[in-house]
């Protein structure tokens, strides 16, 4: 797809001022929770964004571009649900409180996005001047599938050595001081923990990139379906974390549907490279495969996992001990 310099201006631009109106409703007035009706809209919204731009690159570009961009959307968008369970437990561990846990999750997507980025910019020089690179990203995705299939792949929050440099170059408060990122304590300027979490956020979400870009690489090799397909799935991703709730919870069986599509994009990307080294067996999966796949993985998945909480809620409430009535 080519594209000119202006258009990932604009492009750019325009994502940038979503997210600065964004914050602006977010800190205007007083601070308070981010309800889940406030939620379902964001999350709509993101969504219908989504749509509009894969239809303009439909528009523009044809059904081909159209179904690498929505297929990568969707790939993105579902391997950011694993992005939130630690989410959760870095929120938890700072002890966020929620009236600022919307600012804290838009501060550190956006510091994500830019280092997305760069790791996208970086990732499609190299697959362009080094083919075999491809063979090392299918390999390492069925690595990960593997891994996460055996649940070797649940995500602890460790600091990372940004955030410990972070931590031992900037003295930081006891306590939050409101949204504030630096607070004045005795005439000395001083970082909070907001400042802290929003780090540990934006650096956590690059070690998911490792996964994500290569899978997306695996289903288009055009560097701005790439970055696109990110920015919409991460913009989205923080009113998720608050519509979600504790359904994340439930989603019992999302792993291995995650493990399935990377594993599943692993393979496409070995056959795709075997096929362009003029391997004759070797077949070239069509994006509408691509999409398909995906997309019944999670809903099969997501619909199975529903039931089986269900169920298992049931069976909890039939077990439990009756009450006996008082007097």
């Amino acid at each position: 797809m080519d594209v000119s310099v202006w258009a990932w201006a604009a492009v750019i631009g325009g994502l940038l001022v979503v997210l600065a109106v964004d914050l602006w409703i977010v800190d205007r007035g007083e601070p308070r929770e981010f309800s889940i009706r406030q939620a379902g809209f964001w999350v709509g919204f993101y969504v219908g964004l989504a749509v509009l731009f894969g239809v303009g690159v439909l528009a523009v570009s044809g059904v081909d571009k159209a179904g690498e961009f929505f297929a990568g959307y969707l790939t993105e968008y579902s391997l950011s649900v694993d992005n939130l369970f630690v989410f959760y437990i870095i929120m938890g561990r700072f002890a966020v409180p929620k009236i600022y846990q919307h600012k804290v999750l838009l501060v550190g997507v956006l510091l994500a996005l830019v280092m997305r980025g760069v790791f996208i910019v970086v990732g499609a020089a190299a697959l362009e001047r080094f083919g075999w690179l491809f063979y090392v990203f299918g390999a390492f995705l069925l690595y990960t599938a593997v891994n996460m299939l055996r649940g070797q792949d649940e995500e602890e929050f460790k600091e990372n050595l940004l955030l410990r440099s972070v931590r031992r170059l900037f003295p930081t408060t006891d306590g939050f001081v409101g949204s504030k990122v630096t607070a004045r304590v005795n005439g000395r300027r001083m970082v909070t923990p907001m400042l802290i979490v929003m780090v540990a956020i934006g650096t956590t979400d690059l070690l998911f990139a490792l996964d994500s870009i290569p899978a997306i690489f695996g289903l288009t090799k055009d560097a701005f379906i790439v970055f696109t397909a990110n920015a919409f799935a991460l913009m989205g991703l923080r009113q998720l974390y608050f519509l979600l709730g504790g359904l994340l919870q439930r989603l019992v069986y999302i792993s291995y549907g995650l493990s399935f599509i990377l594993g599943f994009i692993g393979v496409k990307l070995i056959l795709e490279a075997l096929h362009t080294s003029g391997v004759s067996w070797a077949p070239e999966v069509p994006i509408w495969v691509s999409l398909s796949v995906i997309g019944v993985t999670m809903v099969v998945t997501t619909v199975a996992s529903l039931i089986k909480a269900r169920r298992d809620k049931r069976a909890g409430d039939a077990t439990a001990p009756a009450k006996v009535p008082q007097g």
